[in-house]
């Protein structure tokens, strides 16, 4: 298996403004991590050792010999905004005039924004989250983030999906999770498009690209009727000379690839936004639908870097951003119908943006962000957290009140049977409200 990254304001990544967009501009670049397999191998780019094998576009890593598909009660959604979104942009502090005095040219009109308050306004390109904040599954959390600024991305991003500071252990905060539950199937925990550092630990899971793409070399189905896929699981269970580990990817992966059959046999309803985001939560949808154990989601949506150009209230970056983003999640709860009811998604990014806008109409990196919350179990069609005010100098940052653990916390707890002490190591949550009967 070989690693690849693939850099935000690229092609690669929606809504930017074009082929040409302009690179991040920051020091260190933003990298995601992605992973491309090697098309060589019976099983396509094996990883000798057990640590990661792939099959087709599938990456099963760090797997033991797995079960049958399971069923899981829950399912959590993480949409990770890659880049450091504005937040202000996207849930727009109108009630504070500290908000325009600092934005000029790029602020959002009162009059414009939607699901107001007399402090808050979602922006106007984001009306496909009225149904849910209408019917009480969808809020936000704003002025969230880490509890010390961190304004680099890399450092950022390790930082939010590890969420055990001070630990020497690579293992973030969803593969803990993944730990407190029964589930044992590398498809407990699904990442779709890349596996971020949350994922990564002792647990078993599974990445993908496209749902097509999870296939085994020689194999026309993903299942015992197919004379080489049977000869496969039938070589690999048994005692296989050379190290277990070898032999117990092996087995994992091939139980994934066959437990995931049941996604490929299930079809979107709604229609979701042409783009990675929904393509990914389209892929996210099918799996909690064909109900084959995963509780646990990772997806991305970039680019959100905006040094440079943020747009108008009515076109550009940010607008198409947030139109994606909304649409996206909106056709998600749409798709999921009664399996709506054990599905709770939850956005984060990196670091929010400074309060004043540059002079290029965009905005450097800053501190505070909105978290948006939906689905099962959330107190929604309100914003939630404290709120610090603006200050509006050059270098002013919007200022954390709500560490985010305390949300991705409550979350958990609302949610699942799971110790957030055991997924939050040495973290004491505080009450956000967020979520009910927290």
């Amino acid at each position: 298996m070989t690693t690849d990254t693939q850099h935000l304001g690229s092609p690669d990544f929606p809504g930017t403004p074009g082929p040409d967009s302009r690179p991040c501009g920051c020091p260190e670049g933003v990298a995601l991590p992605g992973l491309a397999t090697s098309r060589r191998g019976l099983l396509r780019g094996a990883a000798l050792g057990g640590l990661s094998l792939s099959v087709g576009g599938a990456v099963v890593s760090q797997a033991p010999i797995a079960a049958a598909a399971e069923t899981s009660d829950h399912a959590i959604v993480v949409v990770s905004l890659r880049g450091g979104s504005d937040g202000l942009s996207m849930v727009v502090p109108h009630g504070d005039q500290s908000y325009y005095d600092a934005r000029p040219n790029t602020g959002v009109a009162a009059d414009r924004l939607l699901m107001k308050d007399a402090m808050f306004g979602f922006h106007p390109s984001m009306s496909a989250l009225q149904g849910l904040w209408d019917a009480g599954s969808l809020a936000a959390v704003h002025a969230a983030g880490l509890p010390v600024a961190n304004r680099s991305h890399f450092s950022a991003m390790e930082e939010i999906e590890d969420a055990d500071p001070g630990s020497a252990a690579r293992v973030g905060w969803l593969n803990r999770l993944l730990g407190t539950d029964a589930l044992t199937s590398p498809l407990q925990g699904l990442s779709v498009g890349g596996r971020p550092l949350a994922m990564v630990g002792p647990e078993p899971t599974m990445t993908v690209g496209d749902v097509n793409g999870v296939k085994v070399s020689g194999a026309s189905s993903l299942s015992n009727s197919d004379p080489r896929f049977g000869s496969l699981r039938q070589a690999w269970k048994g005692s296989v000379p050379g190290p277990a580990a070898m032999r117990d990817g092996m087995s994992a992966a091939l139980t994934a690839a066959s437990d995931f059959q049941a996604v490929k046999d299930v079809s979107t309803t709604a229609t979701f936004p042409n783009s990675s985001l929904g393509r990914a939560l389209a892929i996210v949808s099918r799996t909690v639908r064909a109900d084959v154990g995963s509780s646990v989601f990772t997806v991305d949506s970039g680019n959100w870097d905006m040094h440079t150009d943020i747009g108008s209230s009515s076109s550009g970056w940010m607008v198409n951003n947030a139109r994606d983003l909304a649409a996206s999640i909106a056709a998600f709860f749409t798709d999921l119908g009664d399996a709506a009811s054990r599905v709770t998604l939850v956005t984060i990014s990196e670091f929010g943006r400074r309060v004043a806008e540059n002079a290029n109409r965009g905005f450097d990196h800053g501190w505070g962000n909105v978290m948006l919350v939906a689905g099962a179990g959330v107190r929604g069609g309100q914003y939630h957290g404290s709120w610090p005010g603006l200050a509006t100098g050059v270098n002013a940052d919007l200022s954390v009140t709500t560490d985010y653990r305390s949300v991705l916390a409550e979350v958990v707890a609302a949610r699942t049977a799971a110790s957030t002490a055991t997924v939050f190591p040495g973290f004491r949550r505080e009450s956000v409200g967020v979520m009910t009967g927290q």
